[in-house]
């Protein structure tokens, strides 16, 4: 693979992975330039991070990058994506690929009737320890899956993970939804531990999602499961002839006995070159529930980043746009499900599910 260049549009907390993502694999990947809003963020973030900033749109055009990755917050995403895109770079988004139906409508537009190139950063199918399970269930060692629990991920993740192991697809379907509070003692966050007892009043949505062929996925989330030590993440996947749950799968041999196994995470061995000691170390250890550390996380962007080449030179996508705008379409309807507890709402049909 030949080395690949981008600019990243953004520079909060998601759009520091990808500079990370370029500093471990300089041999494969380069940020000509992150690109800030304002002269004192850059000159913060330069000092912080060494990383090459403006505030020029002018400079990222110049420096000619393979792609631009846009990274800014949810409401403005999907203007900033048509921007670049209609000047002629090749688009790498950050999730959700719009906040609103008319963005994600817009964004299907673009590539429909414009021949815009934008893909989406949709990267929980590449943790190691989801794409083991994953490959379990896609081989049909559960037979097939028809309902699943999840507790793991937020909104649009949630619907990626929900419809890749109960293989949807396009599927039509409703949802309905109730949002709680409780209170939790906080224990940890993004800066670190937290020990002073502090206590604050968290949401929790759970939601019933039925699809078309009788298949259903009952979504269960909270913020703090991603930073807590007294709150875990879990997925449990059901089939005729076996079950996954977290990190161990039960299933049936071919004398119908029980046999079930423990699954480690597993790298992929199309990213061999983004293989790290440390990624290595972090795969031999079993743990009985999902952890998804943070390296996982980085390990899954440089994954969407590497397959940028493919995508730049053949048109073969990263994760299919289609299925993009599904995950955010299936979080606007699970919003929407929440403010009108009791009710079921019905997806409507979109242009992106036909094919």
């Amino acid at each position: 693979m030949r080395k690949l260049s981008f600019v990243v549009v953004g520079s909060g907390y998601r759009a520091m992975f990808y500079g990370r993502a370029a500093r471990t694999y300089p041999e494969l990947l380069e940020m000509k330039y992150m690109l800030c809003r304002s002269q004192e963020k850059a000159d913060r973030i330069r000092t912080q991070t060494g990383f090459s900033v403006t505030t020029s749109k002018e400079a990222c055009e110049a420096c000619r990058p393979d792609f631009v990755v846009v990274a800014v917050n949810k409401a403005n995403i999907a203007d900033v994506a048509e921007e670049w895109a209609l000047r002629g770079h090749v688009v790498l988004t950050e999730t959700p690929a719009g906040a609103s139906l008319e963005q994600l409508e817009r964004i299907w537009e673009l590539r429909e009737r414009c021949g815009c190139r934008i893909q989406v950063a949709e990267q929980y199918f590449h943790y190691p320890s989801l794409a083991v399970g994953l490959k379990y269930i896609e081989r049909g060692d559960i037979g097939e899956a028809f309902s699943l629990y999840i507790s793991a991920v937020h909104d649009y993740h949630g619907a990626s993970i929900m419809r890749k192991y109960l293989s949807v697809g396009q599927e039509a379907f409703a949802a309905s939804a109730k949002r709680f509070r409780f209170p939790l003692t906080e224990t940890d966050s993004r800066e670190g531990a937290v020990t002073d007892g502090r206590i604050t009043l968290r949401e929790r949505d759970i939601a019933l999602f039925e699809f078309a062929s009788g298949k259903i996925g009952l979504y269960d989330f909270s913020g703090e499961q991603y930073h807590s030590f007294i709150r875990s993440r879990h997925i449990i996947v059901r089939g005729r002839d076996g079950e996954l749950s977290d990190q161990v799968l039960y299933r049936l041999d071919d004398q119908h006995y029980p046999r079930p196994k423990i699954l480690l995470p597993e790298l992929e061995p199309r990213y061999r070159a983004l293989e790290t000691k440390r990624l290595r170390d972090y795969v031999r250890m079993w743990k009985p529930e999902l952890s998804l550390d943070e390296i996982e996380d980085e390990y899954a962007i440089a994954c969407m980043l590497y397959d940028m080449g493919d995508y730049i030179a053949a048109g073969k996508e990263i994760y299919p746009l289609r299925d993009a705008l599904q995950d955010a379409y299936m979080w606007l309807v699970l919003q929407e499900a929440v403010q009108k507890p009791g009710t079921q709402i019905h997806a409507r049909e979109m242009p992106w599910n036909a094919g």
